[in-house]
């Protein structure tokens, strides 16, 4: 849903509700990036993506390293060397350099598709935890995320961490 479109039902249910119905309206808001910052879930969703990539990323070390390396001996080599043999250095060290590339891009590119996974993991977790705190405290709206302003006494993001440190 928009966040426009939010905005304006949010604004139709204050104003058509009866005014007494409003004044017993109770309504919440959520800081969505604190939440995000602050839970203990994003903390151990960036170690365990470390875990899992750390052997690809130091494998790429080794390659850059070894490309390096590779460099350096045919430049101080390179004046001693036949042609034939200073051109099959050089291919080498540019296949070598294509596969690094190959290689970090495709890290990149599955890395990008882990943390998708678990952001949406974690936002699913958000979502149960302002459900629960919101029914737990009788909240009739909640609003997160494209909100312009919203006062500090209306603000459960620390009710919703408190609930997300639990789990």
């Amino acid at each position: 849903m928009s966040k426009i479109l939010k905005s304006v039902m949010l604004a139709a249910l204050v104003t058509l509700a009866p005014s007494t119905q409003a004044a017993d309206l109770k309504v919440g808001y959520v800081q969505v990036d604190k939440i995000l910052q602050d839970a203990p879930q994003t903390a151990e969703s960036g170690k365990k993506l470390e875990r899992e990539f750390s052997p690809r990323s130091q494998e790429l070390d080794r390659m850059a390293k070894q490309i390096k390396d590779l460099e350096n001996v045919l430049d101080k080599e390179g004046l001693t060397l036949s042609e034939a043999e200073r051109r099959n250095k050089e291919r080498d060290v540019q296949n070598i350099k294509i596969e690094f590339q190959r290689k970090q891009r495709e890290l990149r590119e599955d890395i990008n598709l882990r943390k998708n996974e678990e952001l949406g993991s974690l936002q699913d977790r958000i979502n149960k935890a302002v459900q629960s705190v919101s029914e737990a405290e009788g909240y009739d709206l909640v609003v997160y995320s494209g909100v312009a302003y919203a006062s500090k006494k209306i603000d459960i993001t620390d009710k919703v961490l408190k609930t997300l440190g639990k789990k």
